[in-house]
Parts: structure tokens; C-alpha cells; sequence
């Protein structure tokens, strides 16, 4: 295999993860934003307020989302299999 088709592989790799992690990573972003925003509005500092909703928001951005990454991750391996038993 040409060290060219390794190079974009690899690329498309990288950009599959980003493409994958970013809906999650922003879902827990939001509610990070909200949760802070509320607790400055209330001058409330404890710290379970700050982590048990963003946790329990991922929780359910995996759960609903996890299909779709799998998915996705599933298409890029069997391309990259069919690829390589060339």
C-alpha cells in the first residue's frame, strides 16, 4: 500500500473521531454553559450541581447517539478492510 493511501487513511481517521466525539463533546458543553449561567443567576457553588447534569446529558447523548457512531465507525472499517484484502 502506497504511503500516499496510508496518509489519507490516516486523515480520514482523524476527522471520523472529531466528526464522532463532536456532538457529545458539544451537548456537554451546553449544558455546561446552562448549568453555569444558573448557578450564577442562584449563587449556588456547590459542585455535584456543575458535574451530575453534564454527565447525566452525555449519558444520554451516548445513548441516543451511539448507534449513529457506531455506524459510523462500522463504514469506515469495512472500507478500510475492503481496501486492504485488495
Amino acid at each position: 500500500m502506497p504511503p500516499a493511501t496510508l496518509v489519507e487513511h490516516a486523515q480520514q481517521a482523524l476527522l471520523l473521531s472529531a466528526a464522532v466525539v463532536l456532538p457529545v463533546v458539544g451537548v456537554a458543553a451546553i449544558v455546561g454553559v446552562l448549568v453555569a449561567a444558573f448557578q450564577a443567576a442562584s449563587q449556588i457553588q456547590d459542585p455535584t450541581i456543575s458535574h451530575l447534569p453534564r454527565m447525566l446529558a452525555v449519558i444520554v447523548a451516548l445513548v441516543v447517539l451511539g448507534p449513529w457512531m457506531g455506524a459510523q465507525i462500522g463504514a469506515f472499517a469495512e472500507r478500510t478492510f475492503t481496501m486492504i484484502a485488495r
